[in-house]
């Protein structure tokens, strides 16, 4: 029966150990003003602005507490199976240390299964009846109440490695009283004593061929001893003159233990405790008399301890509150925001940017840019005409691309168009106005951009210089009416910008669009000498006219 008892306990601890060592996840949240007492939210007020580094102390609930398990007396005499219950209140202070107020009942048994002797300190208080020295199988039943303030330090929620588990270990001391009224069983139910079975008893087993009183025995010499007792427990035990507490004695109390709790969920907890209480004194058990000292007893050296190992179920209470604290890891807070911050005050990062081309160093592809030189959203160096020179060493920074490659300073070679290739070259007439370059727009545009107002402003003074040269001014590409007129506006755009600019005569112009042959977005200008054509033309599709 014994061993099925231990079973089925050792059973329900691998039941809890499963589940106890899995991480619980979560805490509370240190932002929620809700769970912090109106006291605290000045605290809570200047964390919340940053003026202050630590969180307040939440609302944390209380624990009631029901127990009930195994009580009994380390004393003079044999200790035998007896029970007890207790209620406790539980309030933390704090993440390690909190107060339990505990009361409790308990019921203590005991029964030797030596025998011993009947003293002459208590044949006439307890034994009356019993001759001094007359064999005695001393035993009793103690029914103790007690109430202790106990201080309790939690062992393992403060973690480094995980953020709370399901269990938790603690350790107890505290102060108290204990109220204890004990009875022995020295007399049948028609009042007569033991004395005579417990003698025959003796005698028997100490008899020459008699087994004795050996431990082996001891179940047996138990069984024979109660045997010839009734359960009565009828006379007052041996008591000491001192305090007393509704006619029973009183004594202070010191209490220390430990135990284990277990998290069944956020408002449910069991624990397995042990306590042991020091009462001091030796008669807890009714017994404080050294044996075999029947007509000068001596005390014995030892006074009792008594002793509550339990399980229990702790319940929490409490609205707008936190769980107990000591099921908390204090540290929750400080690695949650270490690893992702939200209330944490970042400082503005200061990123480096050594070619300081506005942008930093750790998403620059091209880290030593000289300075001043445009560059990308990735700080490489800006090619406009996409040629291979950047933009700040190419000296023809749109290079259109049938004249690419170019030499290294970006500057390209155009081939002839289709239409000149086989043409046939008029006889000098005596200008050496040489070559003259292209301007180029952008995308659908008609308006000059720097670039190309420069190389006009060029134009101008090579015409400037050559007073008998004409210059053909050619734009491309008709296959449409947008088309046409595209190409009318940008020749316009360069004649009347070097007669109205540059001071050049419009006489001195051929005005010829919508040519074959060459890009659509490239203006050409080219000696006109010797050729016919008009200096002004009316556009084609006025309606379709660019301004800019």
């Amino acid at each position: 029966m014994a061993s099925k008892k231990y079973t089925g306990l050792f059973g329900l601890l691998c039941l809890l150990s499963s589940g106890a060592f899995a991480q619980i996840g979560g805490s509370y949240d240190v932002q929620d003003s809700s769970v912090i007492p109106s006291k605290r939210l000045p605290q809570h007020s200047e964390f919340m602005a940053n003026n202050y580094a630590f969180p307040a102390k939440p609302r944390n609930k209380w624990e009631i507490g029901i127990k009930g398990g195994y009580a009994s007396i380390a004393g003079d005499v044999r200790s035998r199976p007896g029970f007890g219950g207790a209620l406790h209140v539980r309030k933390a202070l704090g993440y390690v240390f909190s107060l339990r107020a505990e009361f409790g009942y308990y019921q203590a048994k005991g029964q030797n299964w030596q025998p011993g002797s009947v003293n002459a300190s208590t044949v006439k208080s307890v034994y009356q009846g019993y001759a001094i020295g007359a064999p005695m199988f001393y035993n009793y039943k103690s029914t103790m109440y007690d109430g202790s303030l106990q201080g309790v330090f939690t062992l393992n929620n403060i973690r480094f490695h995980k953020a709370k588990t399901g269990f938790n270990l603690y350790g107890f001391v505290g102060v108290g009283g204990l109220v204890y009224d004990v009875k022995v069983n020295a007399r049948n139910g028609s009042g007569a004593t033991y004395a005579a079975d417990f003698a025959k008893i003796v005698n028997d087993r100490n008899a020459p061929n008699g087994p004795g009183f050996k431990y082996k025995d001891r179940k047996d010499i138990r069984k024979l001893v109660k045997d010839k007792m009734d359960d009565s427990y009828e006379t007052n035990a041996e008591r000491e003159n001192g305090p007393e507490l509704f006619d029973k004695p009183f004594k202070p109390t010191f209490v220390f233990g430990g135990g284990v709790q277990f998290r069944l969920n956020k408002t449910l907890s069991l624990s397995i405790e042990d306590r042991v209480t020091v009462a001091k004194t030796d008669l807890l058990d009714g017994v404080q008399w050294q044996e075999n000292q029947a007509a000068h007893p001596a005390l014995t050296p030892d006074k009792d301890l008594f002793n509550f190992a339990s399980i229990g179920l702790n319940f929490n209470i409490g609205g707008k509150s936190v769980e107990p604290l000591w099921w908390l890891n204090p540290l929750d807070y400080a690695y949650n925001e270490l690893n992702a911050p939200r209330h944490m005050k970042l400082p503005k990062p200061v990123l480096d940017d050594a070619d300081g081309d506005g942008v930093t160093d750790q998403f620059d592809n091209e880290p030593n840019t000289p300075a001043g030189a445009p560059v990308d959203t990735h700080g490489v160096s800006r090619d406009t005409d996409g040629d291979g020179v950047p933009d700040y060493k190419d000296k023809e920074l749109i290079t259109p691309t049938q004249c690419q490659p170019v030499d290294a300073d970006g500057v390209g070679k155009c081939p002839d168009p289709e239409c000149c290739k086989n043409r046939v070259i008029a006889p000098e007439k005596g200008c050496t106005i040489g070559d003259l370059p292209s301007v180029n727009f952008k995308g659908k545009t008609v308006v000059l951009s720097k670039d190309a107002k420069a190389l006009l402003a060029t134009v101008a003074q090579k015409m400037r210089d050559h007073s008998d040269c004409k210059v053909a001014v050619v734009g491309y590409c008709a296959t449409n009416k947008t088309e046409q007129q595209l190409s009318w506006d940008r020749v316009n755009a360069v004649i009347n910008h070097l007669v109205e600019k540059e001071g050049i005569s419009a006489d001195r112009f051929i005005f010829k669009y919508g040519e074959m042959g060459g890009d659509c977005n490239t203006v050409d200008l080219r000696d006109g000498t010797g050729e016919e054509g008009p200096t002004t033309v009316p556009a084609p599709h006025p309606n379709l006219r660019r301004k800019g």
